[in-house]
């Protein structure tokens, strides 16, 4: 016969007020302290709300097309734009954008993405936008030599001095100007003396973005974002906390730009970069988030501000709670959710809970502002918190919810 183990005695058991008050437990995030970055007429970091971002795909010397698809994306919640700039030509269009937007639309913070030797193209940008990303893997870029067995400190500290050589200008003009950087460190894309120094490793990434952030520490810049993106979520969440740690031994509090970079599309890509972006958020990490699928980029804003909602750190839309129906369900509680939404999506900052019977209803939607609770057969029970306002017929519940909320002064009309 099995014996099983005794409980353990009172004297053993924790008090319950320890376990309140344990840290472990704690329900709010607490988000890192970090300095705050203007990027246009927005702050990324020193407490702001978490930032969106996203990427347009046209051509930047499409002017036309350009502006249409930053003016699709803010106009959806998009708060920060990126365009690439792959060569002088485009950084200049870049200027045209810029005057396109202000002139039929509103100023909208724009971000550059500049790669491979771009000195020349980064100072010629900077004049049209709010910030700059350089991939420190790819700024003073060299052809990778098939032969080598090594990197020698000396050949090591003389790139490192071509780097700062190279950098000089663009951080001189960025502080300036009152504008900022992005060190964008790709997984993907470590330099090669990074490799051979490192490995293929987060440290490599997180030792590349140090490199980085010295040079711009010495220049007296401190406008810095800072990212650590990988394709493999495990990396991904590995460098970012590595980073962290490094930048809290070394007394530095830049703001963390979140990705998952290359997630793929569907609800495999939204899955990937959700467990990647949502892991660091609910550790206090991250600053602004940039979700990258495989698809049209008006696509990423809803899966960020999903992302934010789920962890408490935006409310921009109705948070919904609904069970997952059982044999207890008094009706289709698919169809009435969609019904329910589909009257309600528009407003802003309330949780609404449908619930298919009495049994969890009023309990499990206790933190809910109104709840729609099967009660019998053919009737509804319309919530206030946790108080039953009323019970009309099934066919009456989602008007007769929305008279609720208009009854206390919280329904607006869609637009």
């Amino acid at each position: 016969m099995q014996t099983l183990p005794k409980p353990p005695s009172k004297s053993q058991d924790e008090p319950v007020d320890n376990l309140v008050d344990n840290p472990a437990f704690d329900t709010t995030i607490h988000r890192r302290k970090t300095r705050p970055v203007k990027v246009g007429n927005i702050t990324i970091g020193g407490g702001a709300p978490v930032v969106v971002q996203s990427m347009i795909n046209e051509d930047t010397m499409d002017i036309d097309g350009s502006v249409a698809a930053i003016r699709r994306l803010h106009e959806i919640g998009c708060e920060i734009v990126r365009v690439t700039v792959p060569s002088i030509s485009h950084a200049r269009a870049l200027g045209d954008i810029r005057a396109k937007l202000e002139d039929t639309y509103q100023p909208v913070p724009l971000v550059a993405d500049v790669h491979h030797n771009g000195m020349k193209i980064a100072l010629e940008v900077v004049k049209h936008v709010d910030k700059v990303r350089i991939n420190p893997g790819l700024y003073v870029f060299g052809k990778p030599d098939p032969d080598r067995t090594e990197f020698t400190k000396d050949e090591f500290d003389a790139i490192g001095a071509k780097i700062r050589k190279t950098l000089e200008p663009l951080v001189t003009s960025l502080r300036d100007q009152g504008k900022a950087m992005r060190i964008g460190v790709n997984h993907g894309s470590l330099s090669e003396r990074m490799l051979f120094t490192y490995g293929d490793t987060p440290l490599g990434m997180v030792e590349s973005a140090l490199e980085f952030l010295r040079i711009c520490e010495d220049m007296d810049f401190r406008n810095l974002v800072i990212s650590m993106k990988a394709s493999r979520v495990p990396v991904m969440l590995s460098a970012y906390r590595m980073l962290v740690h490094r930048m809290d031994q070394l007394g530095m509090d830049y703001p963390l730009h979140l990705g998952v970079t290359e997630a793929g599309d569907g609800d495999y890509g939204r899955i990937k970069s959700t467990a990647g972006i949502g892991t660091l958020l609910a550790e206090g990490m991250g600053d602004t988030i940039r979700v990258s699928l495989t698809e049209a980029p008006e696509k990423e804003i809803p899966v960020c501000y999903s992302i934010l909602q789920a962890l408490g750190l935006r409310k921009t839309m109705v948070e919904y709670v609904a069970c997952p129906s059982c044999g207890r369900t008094l009706f289709n509680l698919e169809e009435v959710l969609h019904q329910v939404r589909d009257a309600t999506s528009h407003l802003t900052g309330l949780d609404i809970a449908v619930m298919g019977c009495i049994v969890n209803g009023p309990g499990e939607m206790a933190d809910a502002d109104y709840g729609y609770v099967g009660r019998n057969p053919g009737y509804i029970a319309l919530y206030r918190g946790r108080e039953e306002i009323k019970r009309v017929p099934e066919e009456d519940g989602v008007k007769e919810l929305i008279n609720l909320i208009k009854a206390d002064g919280r329904w607006v009309d869609p637009e």
